[in-house]
């Protein structure tokens, strides 16, 4: 256990591990509420796949001025910034609909512009990170990091789906814009050593174009981005289709969807726990390898199932397998970024990673209005499939042949032995 928390010794990441996780229960809340509320006014499977899109746009668009920001200014304002105006934007969708006034567009609308706070907030925060806890501890407070947003997503999106049965969406929220004040609260007690910034130098697509150069020509940090691409693309599209599994295959209703997603979010913090006890940054990629195609198989069988339960094991492995799989993703290219690049390359990941869901959500939305949203996500996690199996004979099998050969002359660096 002291392994696993190790980076909860530092005083900063205690604060910010509080205030996150329960600024990120509302936010979990928010997003039930935000898919729920869409389909229960329109009941199209095109415009949840609109919502998305509009959500995850910004991320694909902007993130770069995020990674400026990140190497340029201070990472501990920064975050406060957009947390700030992320509590703004909930507080506005609270009032809209409470008031009875809420339209979809004005929905779509309002998850568009936290789109935009999201696509500073993730490469900054992402980078402010080490800042807390030091590179010692960096790879486990990346996990515990995860850990808190997944433990959010088993209690949110349950509280959610009671919420929206008692009271509405509204209420949700309401209760998403309160949370932030605990996460803004943690950020404002920290003791944050002043670090002198660079004056900028250079346009911002200069910076950004430096830092994918760098993602690009390292053929780890490259191989796993672009397999964390094909899951965010298609795989994590499941989120999606969650209220029409509830509501017209499960039949279970707003209440049956918070479970369902709760599933997901349980497996996400067992496996990520796991993940924490690691003490090495050696045998990632095998990680990378195992996670992806359990996440595949899992989806694949989530998309055919008609019983609940079966439905709430498989979710529990995507959950489970997919957070490994980002997280030692992060942990992978955290480990090898300098420090001048990190903002930067970490807006390449939100970039890789965040910003091609929105084009996996337009897909996966028009794919299911013709075919239906279980023949679309089993053809998206057969894909998946083929991707991480792509991955094992194109990189992990090469990298243990390498590792064999190189064993003669003496232990590889660890650096290199992804």
């Amino acid at each position: 256990m002291a392994t696993r928390f190790r980076a909860l010794k530092h005083r900063n990441f205690q604060l910010f591990f509080g205030g996150q996780l329960v600024s990120l229960i509302g936010t979990w809340m928010q997003t039930t509420a935000q898919l729920w509320l869409v389909y229960r006014l329109t009941g199209s499977a095109a415009l949840l796949g609109v919502f998305g899109f509009a959500n995850q746009l910004p991320m694909l668009l902007i993130s770069s001025f995020g990674g400026y920001v990140a190497d340029r200014y201070s990472r501990h304002r920064g975050v406060i910034c957009t947390q700030t105006l992320a509590m703004v934007l909930a507080f506005l969708l609270a009032g809209l609909t409470l008031a009875r006034v809420i339209q979809v567009w004005e929905i779509i609308a309002i998850a568009f512009l936290v789109g935009v706070v999201n696509a500073f907030d993730v490469p900054i925060r992402q980078a402010f990170i080490v800042q807390m806890v030091g590179k010692e501890d960096l790879a486990n407070a990346i996990a515990l990091n995860s850990s808190i947003f997944n433990g959010a997503r088993v209690v949110g999106p349950a509280l959610a789906g009671f919420a929206i049965a008692a009271l509405g969406e509204g209420w949700c929220f309401f209760a998403n814009g309160i949370s932030f004040l605990a996460v803004i609260g943690a950020l404002l007690a920290m003791r944050i050593p002043s670090i002198a910034a660079a004056p900028p130098e250079g346009s911002i697509l200069r910076h950004y174009v430096q830092g994918f150069r760098f993602a690009m020509s390292d053929m780890p940090i490259r191989s796993v981005l672009l397999l964390l691409s094909m899951l965010s693309f298609l795989g994590l599209q499941y989120a999606v289709f969650l209220p029409i599994f509830a509501g017209n295959v499960l039949h279970l209703g707003a209440r049956g969807m918070g479970l369902l997603m709760s599933a997901a979010g349980i497996g996400a913090v067992a496996g990520v726990l796991h993940f924490a006890a690691r003490t090495t940054y050696k045998g990632l990629a095998r990680w990378i390898a195992a996670t992806s195609s359990a996440a595949a198989a899992a989806l694949i069988l989530f998309s055919q199932s008609r019983v609940f339960w079966l439905s709430a094991v498989a979710l529990f492995i995507v959950g489970s397998a997919a957070t490994v799989q980002m997280a030692a993703t992060n942990t992978l290219i955290q480990h090898r970024v300098p420090d001048a690049l990190r903002g930067r390359v970490m807006a390449v990941y939100a970039t890789m990673f965040m910003g091609v869901q929105p084009l996996g959500s337009l897909l996966a939305g028009g794919v299911a209005k013709r075919i239906g949203a279980p023949i679309t996500l089993s053809i998206f996690g057969l894909a998946c499939l083929l991707g991480a199996i792509t991955f094992i004979l194109w990189v992990v099998v090469p990298l243990q042949k390498q590792r064999r050969r190189a064993a003669g002359a003496g232990p590889m660096p660890e650096k290199d032995a992804h």
